[in-house]
């Protein structure tokens, strides 16, 4: 295996533990940045760095049509392009070809799509992406997978879980040999369904196992009695990801059930829009309140932003569109996030998760949403 997962500390079904890479190691659970086009949006790598974060995602559909996966191997693969030199997380596309539904048609080969840049037209298949990714040279490679709508029947999601389950055979034959391979077990809500997808999966050996296909539209009452319900049927002994979602709401419930590793855009585009997270819950920064307010977004926060910037000052360059506002309030969210999910390692390995479960939960309810 490219990976190995080291299984730390176990606080009922919460879990700590450490993804060692040949480029480095992962502590889980962990908060994965989205850095879709080879970058996180309005930060450098050493800032990444310095923040805590020790792994990245990238998108292969986005790279494969711009500048191009040939391109970035013949530059020595994504980490030299990006000059970021800890592990990064390629996701196949599939959820950007859901996205992208009234642009693409799917049958038993792959997917053509029209790009949503220029409107030419694509056809890729399980084996295209992994040669897109296996050029990239990702540490993780997700298989090409068809992320299910919400709602659909049950008959539309059995035959949306077996093509995923084709595509995740055809992707593990020609996988590349330095990267690993995560399995993604759809189903939609059906737990049967679910159940299938796990068990098929399982069989084929993948090096670790995700969750797709929820944070689609569907009630979270439904999204956590399918996570909860599923998750207990992946090794234990392997990484279990749970694909876009970054609600803390969400993340602490999904962490009491067992998942490792989490995604999301939300910490980096609200930051751009001006939402800001705190100790004492969401700020939005244009509010008037804050046009004079000489004191910190934090007072509990040690970050860059929050050591050196007040509110005010971060007000007016908001205001004014100024690029330093996504920068600093980018830092922030993200340090927010990271820390975070440094305390809940923290509180599994102490054995107090359950406690800090029940007050983050009250604390994020009732300020965060």
């Amino acid at each position: 295996m490219v990976i190995n997962f080291e299984l730390k500390k176990k606080d009922g079904p919460a879990r700590t533990g450490c993804i060692h890479t040949t480029r480095g190691n992962v502590n889980t659970p962990a908060f994965i940045p989205i850095g879709t086009n080879a970058t996180v949006k309005a930060m450098n790598q050493d800032e990444l760095k310095e923040l805590g974060s020790e792994i990245i995602l990238s998108n292969t559909y986005h790279l494969y049509l711009r500048p191009g996966h040939e391109i970035i191997k013949k530059l020595g693969g994504l980490h030299k392009f990006m000059n970021w030199h800890g592990p990064i997380l390629t996701d196949s596309g599939g959820f950007q070809v859901f996205s992208l539904s009234p642009l693409r048609k799917i049958n038993g080969d792959g997917v053509t799509f029209k790009s949503h840049l220029d409107g030419s037209t694509h056809f890729i298949t399980p084996e295209t992406v992994m040669e897109i990714q296996g050029a990239l040279g990702s540490d993780i490679a997700m298989v090409f997978d068809e992320c299910t709508p919400y709602p659909a029947s049950r008959e539309y999601s059995l035959n949306s879980l077996e093509l995923t389950t084709k595509w995740a055979k055809r992707c593990l034959q020609v996988k590349n040999h330095k990267q690993a391979l995560f399995g993604i077990v759809q189903g939609s809500v059906y737990n049967d369904l679910r159940k299938q997808s796990a068990e098929q999966l399982i069989e084929m050996n993948f090096d670790g196992y995700a969750l797709g296909g929820l944070s689609v539209g569907e009630p979270k009452e439904l999204m956590y009695e399918t996570v909860n319900y599923t998750t207990p049927l992946l090794p234990h002994e392997k990484p279990r990801y749970l694909m876009g979602i970054g609600d803390l709401l969400d993340v602490i419930e999904a962490v009491s059930v067992g998942i490792d590793m989490f995604d999301c855009v939300m910490p980096t585009r609200n930051a751009r829009n001006g939402t800001l997270f705190t100790s004492k819950g969401r700020v939005s920064i244009k509010r008037e309140e804050f046009k004079a307010d000489s004191n910190p977004l934090d007072l509990d926060c040690d970050c860059y932003t929050c050591r050196n910037y007040s509110k005010a000052y971060l007000r007016h360059l908001f205001m004014n569109r100024e690029i330093l506002s996504m920068r600093l309030n980018t830092l922030h969210n993200l340090h927010f996030y990271l820390e975070f999910f440094k305390k809940m390692r923290n509180a599994i390995n102490d054995g107090v998760f359950e406690n800090f479960r029940k007050e983050q939960s009250v604390i994020l309810q009732n300020n965060f949403h």
